[in-house]
């Protein structure tokens, strides 16, 4: 069984005109939302054994901020670079390409894609994610590389304001 928890980056700000898109930090609010969205998963016993992120600063805060929550060693979080502007096929691409050593995997990238992803996986329909939303999909398989949405289980989507 492989578990796949996929989470939109927290609330970013616009507030800094001169840094680029893949530069922009987490606002407060994103900054509380991130590590509550860690405690809820806490709560649900996830344990994760992969974190993997886009390098955008949105992406990977969010993702370091979970890993706090969650109490998960930092070498357990990877940066995957090809998360940043992935389309919807190298999402796929880069989750069957995940080590099987690891049962329980949190990708943390950017909508629309995200959505899309989880749509294209899950066999029940998936709202559009606002930031920090999570949805967990488990599959009846042993290799990552053997999912798809034939093998799979929605189990919960998670959103911010739940809380």
């Amino acid at each position: 069984m492989k578990t796949l928890y996929l989470m939109r980056h927290a609330k970013s700000s616009w507030s800094f005109d001169m840094l680029n898109d893949q530069e922009r930090p987490l606002n407060d609010r994103g900054r509380d939302e991130a590590p509550l969205m860690g405690r809820a998963l806490a709560e649900r016993s996830v344990r994760l054994d992969l974190l993997v992120s886009s390098p955008a600063v949105r992406a990977l805060s969010t993702a370091a901020l979970v890993a706090e929550a969650l109490s998960l060693p930092p070498e357990k979080l990877q940066v995957i670079d090809a998360i940043y502007e992935a389309e919807v096929v190298d999402l796929l691409a880069i989750v069957q390409g995940l080590p099987d050593a690891a049962d329980e995997v949190l990708l943390v990238g950017h909508n629309n894609t995200l959505t899309d992803f989880a749509n294209l996986l899950s066999p029940s329909p998936i709202p559009s994610m606002p930031t920090s939303a999570i949805v967990c999909l488990k599959f009846s398989v042993e290799h990552w590389a053997d999912i798809d949405r034939a093998k799979s289980e929605y189990y919960f989507f998670d959103k911010p304001k739940n809380y």
